[in-house]
């Protein structure tokens, strides 16, 4: 299972970000896809997770109500959508996969930076 977690960089606080998880192997659409992210100095956390149905589950209070996440299975990817993004979002930001939102566990790849700074 190999995802590529792209679209990070810099954006100023206020601005708006999407990142994209795409599959070069299999199928998302059939499977849960998460982002996690490591802001530096801190543990890696579950962000927010879209399940196989397409319902989105938020595992950071932050982050309701400004990410979403969504699926274009035409071009097999995956999306988190990013706005008003504040400082404390600067993290590297991964994507994994999973038959459930529960067996998705932090992947070993790398990830896509996302930096929010003025």
């Amino acid at each position: 299972v190999q995802l590529q977690a792209s679209g990070g960089g810099l954006v100023q606080p206020g601005g708006s970000l999407t990142l994209s998880c795409a599959a070069s192997r299999f199928t998302l659409h059939y499977y849960a896809i998460a982002w996690f992210r490591q802001a530096p100095g801190k543990e890696r956390e579950r962000v927010s997770c879209l399940t196989s149905t397409d319902n989105i589950l938020y595992y950071s209070d932050s982050v309701k109500g400004r990410f979403t996440m969504s699926r274009d299975s035409a071009k097999n990817t995956v999306y988190l959508q990013m706005n008003s993004l504040k400082p404390e979002d600067t993290a590297v930001y991964y994507c994994a996969s999973g038959d459930t939102c529960r067996t998705v566990v932090s992947p070993r790849g790398p990830g896509t930076q996302v930096t929010v700074s003025s």
